[in-house]
């Protein structure tokens, strides 16, 4: 991935409280324009089950997201991440990607137009990393990470295509 130092995007990471792809618990967002960071959100979402099967992994529990907003109505807030991006970038790309979608068809959200770069493939592509677990990635780089909670991990993501774009 040829990232410019003008480029505009996003880094999102989610947490999920299972399998399923529309299970969201939480989402970190990171807004970069012109190689600084602009914007961070970062929101607890009540998913459409109470069914947790990740609490062990990120420690979120139906407890904590029963008074949390939806995705759906959370929406209005994480779309204007989006707008006029050049690219949103995940560690595990598909994965996160995956919550997007599935979240947006679970409530009848039109999807965003936008183009998903994977800092897995971009650890791998820069740097010859293996492995390329966030952790790794982030242990390689000296940058800070409470993995598993979205905030941090969207940090640690947009910081990952920084770093590779001044390399």
């Amino acid at each position: 991935m040829t990232t410019k130092r003008t480029a505009s995007f996003v880094a999102i990471d989610f947490e999920t409280a299972n399998r399923y792809r529309n299970s969201a618990c939480s989402v970190g967002l990171v807004r970069v324009e012109r190689g600084r960071v602009v914007q961070r959100l970062h929101r607890l979402i009540r998913p459409p089950s109470v069914f947790f099967e990740f609490t062990h992994i990120h420690g979120i529990d139906w407890a904590t997201v029963k008074r949390a907003p939806t995705f759906e109505n959370l929406w209005p807030e994480i779309d204007k991440f989006f707008e006029n991006v050049d690219f949103v970038a995940a560690h595990n790309a598909p994965f996160d990607a995956g919550v997007l979608r599935a979240s947006c068809a679970w409530y009848g959200i039109p999807l965003p137009n936008i183009v998903f770069k994977c800092t897995v493939q971009l650890a791998r592509a820069t740097w010859a990393l293996r492995p390329t677990t966030l952790r790794h990635v982030a242990d390689f780089l000296g940058l800070p990470l409470k993995h598993h909670d979205a905030a941090s991990d969207a940090e640690a993501c947009a910081r990952i295509v920084l770093k590779a774009a001044a390399s």
